[in-house]
């Protein structure tokens, strides 16, 4: 495993139907140098720069993921996974013979 990838993966719509999964320092660092410049702010700052930070060894690889996914939350950008992919939670109201 990279040691630049995430324990796990953020989901963020990255438009109005895709659903992008952000896996690993250089996924959030290409998500975020694509976000528009008229809608970044301090939440996105703090994002990028624990992500240099997490690149450089100076903070865990798991602070960047908490900040991007903070900052995903905050943008309205951030995908519950279990309303993403409802079939993945298993059978739970289907009778067995």
């Amino acid at each position: 495993m990279n040691d630049r990838t995430f324990d796990r993966p953020v989901l963020v719509k990255n438009g109005q139907f895709l659903i992008e999964e952000i896996g690993c320092l250089a996924d959030a660092f290409e998500f975020l140098e694509e976000w528009p410049k008229n809608r970044r702010g301090p939440i996105y700052d703090t994002a990028f720069r624990a992500c240099q930070r997490a690149h450089d060894g100076h903070i865990p690889l798991s602070v960047a993921r908490d900040a991007f996914a903070g900052f995903a939350r905050s943008a309205k950008v951030l995908e519950d996974v279990s309303a993403a992919m409802p079939w993945m939670a298993g059978n739970t109201g289907r009778a067995t013979a």
